[in-house]
């Protein structure tokens, strides 16, 4: 699910509780949907996917009157000639799967994600398609429409972007956004794999990025740097509040009874020194943030930690 920071903030979807679906290239319709992700954001994205044959992007609202929405897209698609062949899911999260069981059953399409995916949402969500890294899906005749899944774990393990091979535009789900950020945190984020695979889509040359929550984004290159640079600033910021905090409760505790060792510090503890940046509302999820952060920092061996609390690597 996406946690937005204020400093990362941009322009996105408007407050229209039903805007209507876009066109957003060739074949590729965006139909922003009502859905329970973290403010500025309350749209998630659902993508229509090809031309005589499609597939639904997105399942995301548990919300009735949005999943209608769906349905009178796909059926308006339907009576046109048009046949919808599948939903696909980027990820578990809430704000991403929460109509997929309904949108199954009123559609009688299969559902495709990724098995880590699928593991997450056992017993919740069942799937008829796991999809891997590299696999294309085929939409219409030869030639006409291939989408291509694309691993890219770090806000989630299963995450899957899904790139139209036309048009070069790349369904990026949650690993960026048009407004607001997005959250990296210990339970189902890894900080070092989440900025592999922002390096990695860009590599890709995507002509856009279709983030979950917010408009397209155009400047791809610009905006994949800004996220790596962003959380690389984050990370030494982390490093640098415990290391001052370490040295300071070292002092303390010399002038106090001579002894050199200190405890070391919790997330929580860093938090308003390595965000003195952010409004104070924001610090239980940068609490999360810098706990990924940290997590990354002690596989580079720049931190260790023991019951829940860190130190620099190496200090007396």
């Amino acid at each position: 699910m996406s946690a937005q920071e204020a400093q990362d903030a941009e322009g996105g979807v408007g407050p229209d509780p039903a805007p209507a679906p876009v066109e957003v290239a060739p074949g590729l319709l965006m139909l922003p949907l009502r859905s329970p992700t973290l403010p500025p954001a309350t749209h998630t994205n659902c993508f229509l996917v090809g031309d005589s044959e499609a597939v639904l992007v997105e399942p995301a609202s548990p919300y009735p009157e949005e999943i209608d929405r769906v349905v009178a897209l796909v059926e308006a698609r339907r009576a046109a000639g048009g046949d919808v062949v599948a939903i696909l899911a980027t990820h578990h999260h809430v704000d991403h799967i929460g109509g997929a069981v309904a949108l199954k059953e009123r559609l009688g399409l299969p559902l495709f994600g990724h098995a880590l995916t699928a593991e997450r949402l056992r017993g919740l969500v069942s799937f008829d398609r796991l999809l891997e890294d590299g696999e294309r899906i085929a939409l219409g005749a030869p030639g006409e429409m291939t989408l291509e899944a694309v691993h890219t774990p770090g806000h989630a393990p299963g995450h899957l972007c899904f790139v139209d091979t036309r048009s070069g535009a790349m369904i990026a789900g949650d690993m960026v956004a048009g407004v607001g950020s997005i959250l990296i945190e210990p339970t189902d984020g890894d900080m070092a794999a989440y900025l592999d695979s922002l390096r990695a889509m860009a590599d890709r040359r995507p002509s856009m990025l279709l983030p979950a929550h917010g408009g397209p984004i155009h400047a791809v290159a610009a905006k994949v740097e800004q996220y790596v640079s962003h959380r690389l600033m984050r990370e030494e910021k982390v490093f640098e509040a415990l290391r001052s905090l370490q040295e300071r409760e070292r002092e303390q505790k010399r002038a106090r009874d001579g002894g050199p060792e200190d405890d070391g510090c919790t997330p929580e503890e860093l938090v308003p020194w390595a965000y003195d940046d952010a409004p104070p509302a924001v610090y239980p999820i940068a609490a999360l943030a810098t706990e990924a952060h940290l997590i990354k920092l002690e596989g580079d061996g720049r931190v260790t930690s023991a019951g829940g609390r860190w130190r620099v690597a190496g200090a007396p």
